[in-house]
């Protein structure tokens, strides 16, 4: 099928459109390059200190949680609900309850083992229940379970009415035979309690 002369241009116009499309990627391409190059320092590995080994990191304190009480396996932290918590819709972030319901069990974890033991989520479940509109959320939560290196544990986030918002249940791995490296802890003498 022959094609007229409009139909020709258009093809030719794509063409240059597609280069400069392309050229216009590339600039990006290299510019996103430049900016990465000169923030590669800030992007790790870290090296920290925190106040005490139960304490808030700098993600958390980012959301601003507040630990409440720490102990016996037990843990309840407190997070406002800011305006940069929240989603497209207006409602508190869905991460950002589930950071503060992982930081809990975390708390609670840290209040029965070694300090500057290594451990990590390796999996975790959700059921959101209620939606938050404002206030400040709370999350209480307990170690369920602890077998050799593996570690369980559940949370519940409340709103301002004591009404749960959101269920958590994870489980946690720590390393064999590993401690923390580059986190300094003010506190370095043991293990402590908060609350």
């Amino acid at each position: 099928m022959a094609l007229g002369k409009r139909e020709a241009g258009n093809i030719k116009d794509c063409g240059k459109k597609k280069k400069i499309i392309d050229n216009k990627n590339d600039v990006l391409d290299n510019k996103i390059k430049r900016e990465m190059a000169n923030t590669e320092h800030l992007t790790g590995p870290h090296k920290f200190e925190m106040e005490s080994w139960i304490s808030c990191a700098p993600f958390e304190r980012l959301l601003n949680m507040k630990i409440v009480e720490a102990s016996a396996g037990r843990a309840t932290l407190t997070m406002p609900f800011f305006v940069d918590f929240a989603q497209g819709g207006g409602l508190m972030h869905g991460g950002a309850l589930v950071s503060l319901a992982d930081t809990a069990v975390v708390m609670a974890i840290k209040s029965i083992i070694d300090p500057q033991t290594h451990f990590a989520t390796v999996s975790l479940e959700t059921k959101f229940l209620y939606p938050v509109k404002q206030g400040i959320v709370t999350a209480r939560a307990r170690v369920a379970n602890k077998k050799e290196r593996i570690l369980q544990g559940q949370a519940t986030v409340y709103n301002e009415e004591e009404r749960p918002v959101l269920e958590f249940t994870s489980t946690f791995k720590m390393a064999k035979d590993k401690k923390i490296k580059n986190i300094a802890f003010q506190d370095a003498l043991g293990s402590e309690s908060i609350g």
